[in-house]
């Protein structure tokens, strides 16, 4: 699970003759020179490009390195895979776009040009013509004439539908989560075939049986829904299947970095993940996850495949993904003490007796730096990460959960104080958020990924969480989470673990945070009018309306309107703090007890419509900052050099100069697959 949120027997470091030769045609980059670190690379239409570094670089060893480069390498093998999956004409409206990018030798000083140049970079940005966070296709702001002077004097070729949806009305959802309507068909992300429908899909998977009933097969993970002949079949993602290209790839990057694990347990994990590759077997794919989730020594560690279901509309069908991660000692150090303490959390929540776990096993939190990221991670980028996902997995074996330090680093480090201060109710509010909101941040991020993600059991004879409440499964399972860490973030018990020297200062500036955000500042991320689609908003949004009315009678969170401006004040935190426990106390009921009605009516009664007038009234007072609202990053470079006789002596790390340089080189190094899949 994300929050918007990680491996192989020690052989040899030779390789044969073609894994050298196979390493070198990689290994050309349009980076021209080595820049001064700068965190900031450009800002565009909604959307700030950054930098993040990789600190702790240099301290690791050669062998440390190449398992890191290796790793890399797997990951961006497979990012066409990601753009496919988004959109079934993205990879034919991806080379058109780029040919006329670096062919056109027309006039580069129109407006025409400048606000195609602003598209392909929010297409870049979104892998796809969908935009990233809300879902909306993205306009272009030229015309569909325009374009076909571009493609005429280029002699790109983009045609038909490929073309006409750029400007119609059609495919304009990637993912439609609106209630009482065939989502699967309202959907333009390319997880099922034409006329493939809700009830299809359910249909076909209530068929599906695991060969162990305790421990389900993550069924439509690795695969494609599409009907032939009126015939639904799967078309599975592996070697020599559905994505082949991409995938061998990947694998052959894969074994370089099996070859230099770091232990025998990572190694076999990255001999089962190829495995997965090859075959698309969802039985090897849970072997992977008990293996990757026990393999927790090293410094090095990954994330890779088919993972989150936050793309498909009913929650089967995983989206590619890579991150590459090395550990941050000191960070990991100090954050080790909530993973230790992880049955006290769950033994002292508010949940019902029934739905709390008996031993909470496993449940590992580091805090890591990003070394290179693909796929469905970026250029957009997760924070912290939890898994493996399958519950069975979690309560059995345990899970890993990692916070992105370099990550969050580049966030602060991009922030500006001006939008925070507009949206404060006093100067007490401001003081808190600024010396102890970002702690509180952190701290949220641990909870909500490894006491969160880990807390709770399904009632016996349950269904999974995708099969029970379909659409909203996304959204309940962050809420939930969110709801634990909210719940201990307002508890003397931080300070006694020594993670905070004052728990109700953190404690209250997460809550003014969290109903601030909730309730008005990610408002700017809409249009007006919109619905709450993403899964995350949806949660936020939910979480804080729902409390914000249950503590109407008490006046604990008060609507004050001050100067034509609306703000909401937190009156008093102890009864906030217990009406966080109550949603918490509820959302595990739903999920244990797999209650669709009532998850509809949370989310559909609490976190899909908005207030039109605040909407209104926060975009005005947006409109003077000029910080964009999304943030997203370009990846380091890892540069090998070698000896003369090619074997691999030190790897560079080397910053982009450009975005745009960034996404034409990754087209040109890791365009594997067709247009058409």
């Amino acid at each position: 699970m994300k929050s918007k949120i990680v491996l192989a027997i020690m052989v040899t470091l030779f390789f044969s003759c073609k894994d050298v030769k196979e390493e070198k045609k990689t290994d050309s980059t349009q980076v021209k020179k080595e820049i001064v670190p700068n965190t900031n690379v450009e800002q565009f239409a909604d959307i700030k490009v950054l930098r993040y570094q990789i600190p702790g670089w240099d301290n690791l060893t050669i062998k440390e390195q190449k398992l890191v480069y290796f790793l890399t390498q797997a990951g961006l093998s497979g990012r066409d895979i990601m753009w496919d999956q988004n959109y079934r004409h993205n990879l034919k409206i991806r080379k058109a776009l780029e040919s006329i990018y670096k062919n056109y030798k027309g006039n580069k000083t129109t407006k025409n040009w400048k606000a195609f140049e602003t598209y392909l970079k929010r297409f870049w940005f979104s892998n796809g013509i969908h935009h990233h966070y809300s879902n909306d296709k993205i306009k272009p702001g030229f015309s569909s004439e325009y374009l076909n002077e571009l493609l005429t004097e280029t002699g790109a070729v983009l045609q038909g539908e490929a073309f006409e949806v750029l400007f119609n009305d059609k495919d304009s959802k990637k993912v439609n989560q609106a209630k009482g309507v065939d989502n699967v068909g309202l959907s333009a992300v390319n997880f099922y075939g034409p006329n493939v429908t809700n009830k299809d899909v359910e249909t076909f998977y209530k068929k599906m049986k695991s060969p162990n009933k305790d421990k389900p097969l993550s069924f439509g993970l690795n695969s494609q829904l599409v009907k032939e002949n009126g015939v639904l079949k799967e078309r599975v993602y592996k070697s020599g299947g559905l994505y082949g290209k991409a995938i061998d790839e990947i694998v052959k990057w894969l074994k370089l970095a099996k070859n230099v694990a770091e232990n025998e347990a990572q190694a076999d994990a990255l001999g089962l993940l190829i495995s997965y590759y090859n075959t698309g077997d969802l039985q090897t794919w849970d072997d992977y996850n008990v293996a990757w989730t026990r393999a927790t020594k090293g410094n090095i560690d990954y994330i890779n495949s088919f993972i989150e279901v936050y793309n498909d509309p009913l929650g089967y069908r995983g989206s590619y993904e890579s991150i590459i991660q090395i550990k941050d000692f000191d960070m990991s150090q100090k954050m080790e003490v909530l993973s230790k303490n992880a049955q006290w959390f769950e033994d002292n929540s508010p949940l019902m007796a029934a739905h709390k776990k008996k031993n909470v096993v496993g449940v590992t939190y580091k805090v890591v730096n990003v070394a290179g990221e693909a796929g469905d991670a970026s250029p957009s980028t997760p924070i912290g990460v939890n898994l493996p996902n399958a519950n069975w997995i979690r309560a059995a074996v345990g899970s890993k959960s990692v916070s992105l330090g370099n990550i969050i680093q580049a966030y602060s480090k991009a922030g500006s104080s001006g939008r925070l201060k507009e949206f404060v109710n006093d100067a007490e509010e401001l003081k808190l958020e600024e010396e102890y909101g970002q702690l509180g941040d952190k701290l949220h991020t641990a909870l909500h990924e490894v006491i969160g993600h880990a807390s709770g059991q399904l009632n016996p004879g349950v269904g999974e969480t995708k099969e029970t409440l379909k659409n909203y499964a996304s959204t309940l399972e962050e809420g939930r989470a969110d709801l634990v860490g909210l719940y201990y973030l307002y508890n003397p018990k931080l300070q006694e673990l020594g993670l905070v020297t004052d728990w109700k200062s953190v404690g209250k500036a997460a809550y003014d945070g969290y109903i601030r955000n909730g309730l008005m500042m990610q408002l700017i991320r809409l249009n007006l009018g919109d619905d709450v689609e993403e899964a995350h908003m949806r949660n936020r949004q939910w979480v804080s309306a729902w409390v914000y009315e249950k503590g109407k009678v008490d006046n604990v969170i008060e609507k004050i309107t001050r100067d034509g401006k609306t703000y909401f004040n937190i009156n008093d935190y102890d009864k906030l703090h217990n009406l966080f426990g109550q949603l918490l106390r509820e959302t595990q009921r739903i999920k244990s007890e797999g209650d669709f009605k009532a998850v509809e009516a949370l989310v559909e009664g609490y976190g899909v419509k908005v207030d039109q007038n605040i909407h209104a009234e926060v975009l005005e007072r947006n409109k003077q900052f000029t910080s964009a609202p999304y943030s997203g990053f370009v990846n380091p470079v890892l540069v090998p050099e070698r000896n003369t006789k090619g074997v691999i002596t030190a790897i560079k790390v080397v910053q982009p100069e450009t975005f745009s340089g960034q996404m034409l080189n990754y087209s040109k190094r890791y365009g594997f697959l067709p247009v058409e899949n």
